[in-house]
C-alpha cells in the first residue's frame, strides 16, 4: 500500500495510460480522481475502481479551459481534502504522414492545447495547493517522440517535447517547497491513441506484432500497466528524493532504431 491515505487527480483516466494509472493507484490504498471528457467511459471506470475499496471520482474537465481546470480541482478537493499526486496524463496523437506544410493551424493549435497547454493549466491550479501543504508529487505524460521524432508528426513532437521542458523548469521552481515533479516518456504501448494510427480491424495485431518485433528490443509491445508502475514509484514515497527525473518506458526503445 504505498499510497496509503494519498490523493491522486489523473487526466485523462477514463481509458488507456492513464486507467491504468488510476487502477494501479486504487490499488495501492490511494483515492483517485478520474478526469476526462469521456463521461461515460470514466464513470465505467469509476465503477471498476470503487470495487477496491477506494474513494474514487469521476469528473468531467476539458483541460484546455483553464476555468474548468480551477474548477474540477476545487471540486476534488471539496470531496477528498486534498490533493497529494497530479498525473498530467490528457493527450491525444496526430497521424502521421504529413510533414509541416501539410499541418493546418487550427490541427497545430487543437494538439498543442491538448497535450502541452493543459499541463501548464493543471500545474497552475494545483501548485498553490502543494506549496501551502508542503507536499506534491507531478507527473508529466510525455512521448519518447519528444526526443527520438519518427518523422511526420511535427506538432505531437513539439507538444510531447514542451513537456519536458515545463516539467524540468517546474522541477527547480517547486523542490524547496517538496514538490517533486517527474517525466515519464512511453514508447510503443498498446491503447486507444493507436486508433489514430492504424485503424482497428484484423490486421491491426499483426501489424502492430510486426513494429514491435523491428523496434523493440523486448519483442513486445507494452501495456498501460508498463507506464503504471513507473508513474507508482514517482508518486509514492520511493522517490522522495528524486526530481527533475525522465524515464523511457520502451522496452529498450530507441536503441534497436540505430541498429
Amino acid at each position: 500500500m504505498l499510497l496509503k491515505d494519498r490523493v491522486a487527480i489523473v487526466t485523462g483516466g477514463a481509458r488507456g495510460i492513464g486507467r491504468g494509472i488510476a487502477d494501479k493507484f486504487a490499488q495501492e490504498g490511494c483515492s483517485v480522481a478520474i478526469v476526462d471528457v469521456r463521461m461515460e467511459e470514466a464513470n465505467r471506470a469509476l465503477a471498476q475502481l470503487s470495487k477496491k475499496g477506494q474513494k474514487v471520482l469521476a469528473v468531467q474537465c476539458d483541460v484546455t479551459d483553464g476555468r474548468q481546470v480551477q474548477g474540477m480541482i476545487d471540486e476534488v478537493i471539496g470531496k477528498l481534502g486534498k490533493v497529494d499526486i497530479f498525473v498530467n496524463n490528457a493527450g491525444v496523437a496526430q497521424t502521421p504522414g504529413r510533414s509541416t506544410p501539410d499541418i493546418s493551424e487550427e490541427e497545430w493549435d487543437k494538439i498543442l492545447a491538448t497535450n502541452l497547454k493543459s499541463v501548464f493549466l493543471c500545474c497552475r491550479a494545483i501548485i498553490p495547493h502543494m506549496k501551502e501543504r508542503r507536499y506534491g508529487k507531478i507527473v508529466n505524460i510525455s512521448s519518447l517522440a519528444a526526443v527520438y521524432p519518427p518523422g511526420e508528426t511535427p506538432a505531437y513532437c513539439a507538444s510531447k517535447a514542451g513537456i519536458l521542458g515545463i516539467s524540468n523548469e517546474l522541477a527547480v521552481e517547486l523542490a524547496p517547497f517538496n514538490i517533486c515533479v517527474n517525466t515519464i516518456l512511453p514508447g510503443m504501448i498498446l491503447t486507444e491513441i493507436w486508433d489514430d494510427v492504424i485503424p482497428p480491424g484484423p490486421n491491426r495485431d499483426g501489424a502492430l506484432a510486426d513494429l514491435s518485433k523491428r523496434f523493440v528490443p523486448m519483442q513486445r509491445i507494452g501495456s498501460p500497466e508498463d507506464i503504471a508502475g513507473v508513474a507508482l514509484f514517482f508518486s509514492s514515497d520511493l522517490s522522495a528524493y528524486v526530481t527533475a527525473a525522465q524515464i523511457i518506458v520502451g522496452g529498450g526503445m530507441p536503441l534497436k532504431f540505430f541498429d
